[in-house]
């Protein structure tokens, strides 16, 4: 079962999610949480008008662990977002429309202000970190199925955020917490499945990573203070590329056998990330930027299943078409759909940025 890749979404339905309070301990509490992304946090921004069939993650079985039905996550149940507010209480914020024509992304009209106070979620599937011209000018443009990128999400920030503090925002958004990423996993999905290999990939990084410290940079400006910039995840470790990628020497994988070349890539990215972010908290001294590793907690938890071929992963039956089928007891797997994660895992990793290791520093803190 694998991750939806088609393009043919040119008629969408915009859904910016609010999400929850992020109540974290007695003497931490923020105003609101403000994610940015792609599919990883994503809760509906990418969805059509009447769930067509072509976009898989619109059908069952996704959303069957915890909703009950799809909800435009790619996911069978929550993701990290979702688990910020598990605290004092847990609450679903209205999730509001409005229809975007002509292959644009357009900002939601909302009827109350309000409904953005205790956060909003800008990731939405397939979002990369890179412009579109950037894709232009590698000749991928067909590999890139929306335009979302993180300036198109900062900008979708700015519009909501005077409604939601007016001429008080630095200090309304001081006491939030920002979530931006994880970015980069599409640029390099754009790449390594547009023929670029993962040493040609590589040469891109510090583009990549420059583009996502400046992101960090303007919410800052605005007022931001408390900031977890995710790293990407092994990439090499997913049934979509073990699958399409695999080879039939061993000195390809790892240990666990991940294939090595991807998750060195992956490595590379979020080492110069973590170097980044050092640099931004010694320019300032007042926000808490911090790092949090997708990498280690799902390496950490990697399995490659069975059935349904080698890695459970069948390109003519992903998750969400005919004829596919979710495993019985999902909880217990690390994958999902073959390139995103299950709730069971979401969770763990949630966990881990909360209170360590997977965060540095925390989340939590006294």
């Amino acid at each position: 079962m694998g991750r939806q890749s088609s393009s043919a979404a040119r008629r969408v339905v915009v859904v910016v999610c609010a999400a929850m309070v992020v109540a974290a301990a007695a003497a931490q509490k923020y105003n609101a949480v403000y994610n940015f992304g792609d599919s990883i946090t994503d809760t509906g921004n990418l969805c059509t008008n009447g769930r067509p069939s072509q976009i898989t993650f619109t059908q069952p079985p996704y959303g069957e662990t915890y909703f009950g039905s799809p909800t435009c996550r790619c996911c069978d149940g929550r993701v990290v977002v979702d688990f910020l507010g598990n605290f004092d209480s847990f609450v679903f914020l209205v999730c509001l429309l409005r229809r975007a024509d002509g292959g644009g992304w357009w900002l939601l009209q909302r009827s109350t202000s309000a409904d953005f106070k205790k956060g909003a979620n800008m990731a939405i599937t397939g979002a990369t970190a890179m412009d579109a011209n950037f894709f232009r000018s590698l000749g991928l443009s067909d590999k890139i199925w929306n335009n979302g990128p993180i300036s198109f999400q900062i900008q979708w920030f700015q519009q909501i955020s005077s409604s939601v503090c007016g001429q008080n925002c630095k200090s309304y958004l001081a006491n939030s917490l920002f979530v931006f990423g994880e970015f980069g996993g599409n640029d390099y999905n754009a790449m390594l499945f547009g023929g670029y290999s993962a040493d040609q990939a590589s040469t891109y990084t510090s583009q990549i990573v420059d583009t996502i410290s400046n992101g960090v940079e303007k919410l800052i400006a605005m007022g931001a203070v408390d900031v977890v910039v995710p790293g990407v995840l092994p990439i090499g470790c997913f049934p979509i590329y073990l699958t399409i990628y695999g080879t039939s020497s061993s000195s390809d994988y790892d240990s666990l056998g991940c294939l090595k070349k991807f998750n060195d890539l992956s490595t590379n990215h979020n080492n110069q990330l973590k170097t980044k972010i050092s640099a931004l908290q010694s320019k300032y001294k007042s926000a808490r930027i911090m790092y949090a590793d997708f990498y280690s907690g799902v390496y950490d938890m990697t399995c490659c299943g069975s059935g349904g071929g080698k890695f459970n992963y069948n390109n003519n039956a992903r998750c969400g078409m005919s004829g596919a089928s979710a495993c019985s007891n999902p909880a217990s797997h690390l994958s999902w759909d073959g390139i995103h994660l299950t709730e069971a895992a979401y969770k763990q990793i949630t966990d881990g940025w909360l209170n360590g290791p997977y965060c540095s520093p925390a989340i939590l803190h006294s």
